[in-house]
Parts: structure tokens; sequence; C-alpha cells
């Protein structure tokens, strides 16, 4: 895990994108808007070696050549990093065109309150509040939203210092390495694909709760397909591809769109919540705990969903006009705010209706009708599909440029990583993710969507704090073994300690002794981290109390993702598992291609914790 740095400016064995992205060399500071070389081609294209440059699949037999080298390029490219001017610098030549820098602060917080608040509050409410927490979902929201709150630390110094579209992919490559960045990417674009696909069908069921009580009104039922992918969404369908249409034309655009929109969302909220507030019940939040404390950590696992929109925004750090000031205003701001509206409207929505009888698919809608505020359906209504819309067109922004950093990389086709010329945006990383998700979006159920997306985000969450203990504490050629041992040893005992925790609050039995022990080691491991030198430290914003609130987000993700269940387990390792295939067989070899590009001898390179 921690491995070689790629290093630009020292390593004479150095990874190089540049003999298959473009020429010459440039600098971070090269001005906006410059066309690279490549530029003057025709952006509609898509030759063979627009999809596999690489050297690899030229032919038949040169693939057979690559599989069979495949331990070898895997053993060197596992832990393999990058570095913040290849992420920056080399890797945009691959783009063609630069995305435009046109953002700040103001615009960040209302992407990030459109982004965060109509992918979580109006989506999976009802559900958690229904059967997993009751009433206590109010304290789920904000265990979630402490854990959330941590993870955005991590992510604004991340961007902060290293302004690139790429987000998390680009900063775990840098820290942790390739092959734990290419499992990071196949979480990402699977984040992508299910979080838009939840907020197409919610978007359905909200709609349809303004012309019927039964919130699949518009949906098709399908006897012959299995529970959970019976009922066909077409609406849902639509409204994915007409929300990404609007993201291909200009990040300006709709960033304009999305705040005017989002402001008379918040106008709404406030009405949801005096409204709801004045005519509910106390007596409607006994039991207040009517599943436990394991019904509330189940929930805030699932409604974390509520606060993935944030890790979108942090994507557009590459069109952030002043990063250092804007992205801690616009993502910290933005994120303390949007927990204490979430806590308040779950508190208003548990009032209003006991929570048995709250609808799991449009939770506002239904909870105003039965207190005889039938018109008021539509104001929520009106304002779950603003949020929601809100959601979506975020979500393509940050989506589409995600894939465009993976695809500079070579994990994917570098074709998705073309920026159009004029719009200077990431069309054919947009119509991936668009098609992808309106297929999952038309056949699959919102419990099955949620439970997936909460475990891939949260194990995205996980990781960037553990790269972040590593770019405190670890820089190439200064950190001593020594002492990058004992970084190594501190971060097992942190990790193993929050694992066993994590069992043992699942078992049936669990023993109080066990969560002492669990406790301690995790407390020990990180006051050791905290007792080592660092070894940088942020030059712009940084994250507080380090590692202790690293080490907390750490303990925090994988509890909440140890509250998800046997099942959303199972799922992330099957889609794992099929991305481990896609790496050996395409993955491992277009990467070592264009690391080997100009620089036929092998990477030197270390394992991480081997």
């Amino acid at each position: 895990m921690l491995g070689e740095r790629e290093d630009l400016n020292s390593d004479p064995h150095r990874s190089s994108f540049t003999p298959l992205l473009t020429g010459s060399q440039s600098s971070p500071m090269e001005p906006q808007g410059k066309q690279v070389e490549g530029a003057g081609r025709s952006y509609w294209r898509w030759s063979k070696e627009d999809f596999f440059p690489e050297q690899s699949f030229e032919n038949l037999a040169a693939y057979k050549a690559a599989l069979s080298e495949t331990g070898h390029r895997l053993r060197e490219r596992l832990f393999s990093r990058s570095t913040p001017e290849m992420e920056m610098v080399e890797l945009r030549r691959a783009s063609e065109n630069d995305m435009k820098r046109c953002l700040n602060w103001w615009d960040l917080i209302w992407l990030c309150f459109g982004s965060v608040v109509g992918s979580g509050i109006f989506v999976v409410t009802g559900q958690a509040a229904r059967e997993d927490a009751g009433p206590a979902v109010i304290i789920s929201y904000a265990i979630s939203g402490l854990s959330a709150l941590l993870s955005v630390f991590c992510y604004t110094e991340f961007s902060v210092e290293i302004p690139v579209a790429g987000g998390s992919f680009s900063f775990l490559r840098i820290e942790l390495g390739d092959f734990i960045a290419f499992i990071t990417a196949g979480n990402i674009l699977l984040e992508a694909v299910v979080g838009a696909a939840g907020l197409g069908r919610s978007w359905s069921s909200y709609f349809a709760s303004m012309i019927s009580d039964n919130s699949n009104f518009l949906r098709i039922s399908v006897k012959g397909l299995p529970e959970g992918f019976n009922l066909l969404d077409p609406l849902a369908f639509a409204v994915l591809w007409i929300a990404n249409g609007i993201a291909m034309f200009g990040t300006r655009q709709t960033s304009i769109i999305n705040w005017i929109g989002s402001m008379a969302s918040a106008a709404l909220i406030v009405f949801v919540i005096i409204a709801g507030l004045a005519h509910g019940k106390l007596s409607n939040l006994d039991p207040f705990f009517p599943y436990g404390a394991e019904g509330v950590f189940r929930a805030a696992a699932v409604v974390y969903w509520s606060y993935t929109g944030f890790d979108m925004v942090a994507t557009l750090a590459e069109e952030i006009k002043k990063p250092s000031r804007d992205i801690p205003i616009g993502l910290v701001g933005s994120m303390s705010m949007i927990t204490v509206i979430y806590c308040l409207m779950c508190l208003a929505l548990t009032m209003m209706v006991k929570y048995t009888d709250i609808d799991p698919n449009a939770a506002f809608s239904v909870a105003f009708v039965s207190i005889g505020m039938k018109w008021a359906k539509y104001i929520v209504s009106v304002c779950a599909l603003k949020g929601i819309t809100s959601s979506l067109l975020v979500g393509a922004l940050g989506q589409a440029r995600y894939t465009t950093q993976i695809a500079r990389a070579h994990m994917i086709p570098p074709w998705f990583a073309l920026v159009h010329p004029k719009t200077g945006t990431p069309i054919y990383a947009t119509l991936l993710t668009t098609t992808l998700s309106s297929i999952v979006g038309f056949f699959t159920s919102l419990d099955i969507l949620s439970a997936v997306l909460s475990f891939s985000t949260l194990f995205i969450f996980m990781l960037m704090a553990v790269a972040l203990l590593v770019r405190r504490y670890y820089v190439k050629g200064i950190t001593p073994p020594n002492q990058l041992n004992k970084l190594r040893a501190c971060l097992i005992v942190i990790m193993v300690s929050c694992i066993v925790g994590t069992a043992i609050w699942n078992m049936e039995n669990g023993w109080w002794i066990g969560y002492v022990v669990s406790f301690s080691f995790w407390f020990v491991g990180t006051l050791a981290l905290q007792l080592l030198p660092k070894q940088q430290a942020p030059k712009k914003w940084g994250i507080p109390l380090v590692p202790w609130l690293p080490s907390l987000s750490i303990g925090m993700n994988m509890f909440l993702i140890g509250s998800l269940g046997v099942v959303a387990i199972w799922r992330f390792l099957i889609c794992t598992a099929v991305m481990i295939l896609y790496y050996l067989f395409v993955g491992v070899h277009a990467t070592y291609d264009i690391a080997h590009s100009n620089h036929p001898e092998p990477l030197t390179g270390q394992s991480g914790f081997a």
C-alpha cells in the first residue's frame, strides 16, 4: 500500500504517459483553455486507436504476449504510485482540451446543497425510518453526518492541495498505489451508476405521488422478473437522459440552473420543517428506539447515501477559480448546515406519522396527506423533484469527471477522457454513465440500489482517511524505513481493531469486553501514530487533529459498512471480483504499457505491508 511513487523529477525509471497522450511537457500553471496537441482532430471519432492505443492491444498476438506476462506486470503495477504533477499536468493532456475554470465558493455551496439534499432526505429516509430505526432515524442521520463531515475534511485537504477532476481516484492513486486506485475506480463507477439510477427511480416515485396515492403508479409490473427487478420505470429512464443532457452543454450553465433551483428548494424545505413540526404529535415518537441500537446503526449505514453528493462536488476542483479558498467554504460549510437540516426534517416526518405508516418511497408527500394537508403534498413533491433534479445535474457533472480521470489513466479506454472543445465538458464520459445508470434505473428497485451504493461509498471514504494518514506520515526518499514500518503497523492495528469491533457488534451476543479490547487497540494504534513525526504538512488547508479525526473516520466508516448486513457485503465482493477480472485482462496491461512508453526498464517498487 505504501509503495514507490512515480517521481517525475528524480526517478530514472519513472513512468511517463507522455507519448500516448501528447508531445511536449507543460507547466501546472499553463493557461486555461489552452488546447494540447491533438485538439485539431475531430472530437466525434471512434477508431480502435481511440479506445485501445496501448501496445498490448495492437493485435491478437500482442495481447497473448501481454497475458503471458500478467504476473510480472501485476507485481510491478500493484503498488506503483502516481504524483500530483502526473495527475494535474501529464494526464490532463489525454483530454486534448481543458475544462473551464468557471466556479467559485457560491457555486460550490449550492452545488453541494443541491447534490446532497436531493440525493438523501427525499430518497431513503422513509425506508430507513419504517424498516430500520423508527423515530431514532434522527440519530442515524446525526451519526452519518458526523462520519460524512470527517470524510469531507479529508476530501477538502486533498482537493485544495491537488485540484484535479479525479477526486478520490487521483488522491488514492498518489498515496496508496495503482491497484487500490483501480478498485476505487470500479467502486466510483458503481456508485455513479447506482446512485443516478436510484435518483431516477425516486424522481419517478415522487412524480407519481402527485397524481396517485400509489408511488408505483407509473411503473410497469412484469411477473416473470425476480422481486426487486420486476417494476420497470420508463420515466426514470427518460429523466436520467434529460438531466445528463443538460450537464453536457456546460458546467457554468448547469451551476446557474442548480443554484437558482436550490434556493427555491431551501425555501420549500423550511416550509416542510415548520408545517411538519406544527402539525406533528410527540406521541408518534414513542417508542423512539423500536429496533434498538442495532437498527439505528443499520439505518445510519443506509442513509449515508444522503451525504454522498459532496464527493461529486470535489471532482469539480479542476474547474474552480480559487481552490484553496472556495473548496473549504463550499464543502465544510454546506455539509455542516445540511446535517442540521436533515435532523430537523426527520423530526418533522416522524412527528407527523407513526413510523409504521411511513411510505418508504415518497415519505414526506404521503405524510402530509395523512395529517389532512393533501394540498401540501404537491409542495413537498415539487420540492423533492427539484432536489432530486439538482442531485441528478450535479451527479452528472461529478460522475463524468471521475470517469474522465480514470480514462486519462487508461484504466478504461482513453476515448472517454476527451473534453469537447466548445462546451469544455467530457461528453463521452457523460454518455457512458448515463447509458449504464438509465438501464439499471429502468429495472432495479430502490432498496437494492441504496444498499449497494452505501457500501461502495463507505469503502471509498474509509480509504480516503487511510490515504490522508499516509500523506501526512510518509514521503518517499525522506521517511526512514523504520518509521515506514511503524506507520504500517499503526494502520494495521487501527484497521484490524475496527474490523473486530464491528464483527463483535454484529454477533447475536456481543461481549462488552470485546468492545473494550477493540477500542483500546484502536486508541493505542492512533496514539502511537500521534507520537510519530509527521513528514509533511498541508500547504494551504488541512484537516485538524491528525491522526485522531482520520482514524475516527476509518472506524466509523468500517462500523457503518458492517451494519449493512451480509447480503450487501456479498454484492460488494461479487462486484469487486468482476473488477479484478477486468483489471487482470485489460487494466493492468493498459497501465503497464503507458508506464513503459518511454522507459522499457521495469519500475522499481516496494510493496506496502508485504
